[in-house]
């Protein structure tokens, strides 16, 4: 275990459900600047936010104090990701590496378009479906470049160290040879996902091919160095919540107590079990251009 708990407010896919982070002394801490980048050397953490083969769209809530896991809004709807035929949810555990930011005032010289405002994506293609909230240990593999609506938003492609199979996974090629198919099926889902709520097919540079491990490790660290100039107020993050516990050079360091004070206010766990709609499992058949 590496300490790191979570907690849930309020009932599952509601607009009012957060997933706050604790660290091992069951202090609450933000997942976007307090989990360190770094679990070890040349490993990530990665924060999981969607677990595989799962619809809601979960994620960091960067605009919220303690950047809480939140289930993401468009039009007053809570967002879901349509199963688009032959693929059941997400394909991957998917999340973020913490302490990342892709700046949206930074001209990303490979994709000449603007950071998307989050921390950096992360697919982690391990064999355990993992939890909502679950901060794990990731070894990085290499990276995609997805154009989204005129942002970059880089996918990390990443495996967990404590998977059976991790010592056999160190770069791209890897994934390609003993995942046959997976990285094709990687872009293909992420150039069609948005198809079914009427948006066109995403765009990718590099023609969509994938970038190696170096070269993913260097876009990881230049989205570190763009999140220390935020924490430290050097960029004007324009309403995100920098509110941290730990990051000591940061005029928004709070106490513990402060943190505390935040998630005291929200509504506590729901017992009750809740279901994500029927809707949720449809299938979505769309022809490939």
């Amino acid at each position: 275990m590496n300490g790191f708990s979570s907690e849930e407010r309020a009932a599952p896919f509601t607009l009012e459900y957060r997933v706050f982070l604790k660290n091992e002394k069951g202090q609450y801490i933000s997942p976007f600047h307090d989990v360190p980048i770094y679990a070890d050397k040349d490993v990530f953490h990665m924060v999981v936010e969607v677990p595989r083969w799962s619809n809601a769209k979960m994620e960091i809530a960067t605009k919220d104090p303690l950047n809480p896991i939140k289930q993401d809004v468009k039009k007053g709807k809570l967002r879901y990701v349509a199963n688009l035929f032959p693929y059941k949810g997400y394909i991957w555990n998917y999340g973020a590496i913490p302490q990342t930011w892709e700046d949206p005032g930074h001209n990303d010289k490979h994709t000449g378009c603007c950071g998307d405002n989050d921390p950096i994506d992360v697919c982690e293609i391990g064999s355990k479906v993992c939890a909502r909230g679950e901060i794990i240990r990731v070894k990085v593999l290499g990276i995609l470049a997805m154009i989204d609506e005129g942002e970059t938003d880089w996918k990390v492609i990443a495996i967990n160290v404590d998977d059976p199979d991790a010592a056999n996974y160190n770069d791209i090629n890897d994934v390609k040879r003993l995942k046959p198919g997976y990285l094709e099926a990687t872009v293909d889902w992420f150039r069609r996902y948005k198809v079914p709520d009427g948006k066109p097919e995403n765009q990718f540079a590099f023609n969509a091919g994938f970038k190696d491990k170096d070269f993913a490790i260097d876009i990881i660290k230049s989205t570190h160095d763009h999140w220390r100039a935020l924490v430290t107020k050097k960029t004007d993050g324009k309403g995100i919540s920098c509110m941290n516990t730990t990051v000591s050079e940061s005029p928004f360091k709070c106490d513990p107590d402060a943190a505390k004070a935040i998630v005291d206010a929200l509504p506590p766990p729901c017992e009750s079990a809740c279901t994500v709609p029927t809707d949720v499992d449809k299938w979505f058949h769309h022809q490939k251009n």
